[in-house]
């Protein structure tokens, strides 16, 4: 069922992509979301997608192209696009990345949380009896 973009009509345009929108709006949580572009997209377009996000990071961190090309194997017109995209039309993208590193902050916190109570006695009773423990600092994970 292969449709070309120009040959819609701005309504029925607008239609499709007022549904998509919607319906993707109306996802709540990490697995559902995971779950519907699961069933929406073929397992390729699920992996393009994916690797113009990275692409898009990369690039706000500031990686230069010849870097991005050489090491994730993809063309430069891909980069190029993304990277206009990111810059002239579509905050969109911005949005994502910083609300993305944002989780990827949250859990990276939450995953050293865990290792530091896992392995630190002091950590331990420090969540357990807060108050006790005014004067005494967080102990730091050892990298």
């Amino acid at each position: 069922m292969r449709v070309k973009v120009r040959q819609l009509k701005d309504s029925e345009r607008i239609e499709t992509l007022d549904a998509l929108y919607t319906a993707a709006s109306a996802l709540r949580g990490r697995e559902s979301v995971k779950l519907f572009l699961r069933d929406l997209l073929t397992p390729s377009e699920r992996i393009m997608l994916g690797r113009r996000i990275i692409i898009a990071r990369r690039l706000l961190a500031g990686e230069g192209p010849t870097s991005i090309a050489a090491e994730m194997k993809v063309g430069y017109d891909t980069i190029y696009r993304v990277e206009r995209w990111l810059h002239d039309q579509m905050p969109g993208y911005e949005q994502a990345i910083k609300g993305m590193e944002k989780e990827f902050e949250k859990r990276q916190k939450t995953r050293d949380e865990k290792k530091l109570y896992a392995t630190s006695a002091l950590y331990r009773l420090k969540k357990k009896y807060p108050l006790h423990f005014l004067l005494f600092p967080t102990p730091k994970l050892k990298k």
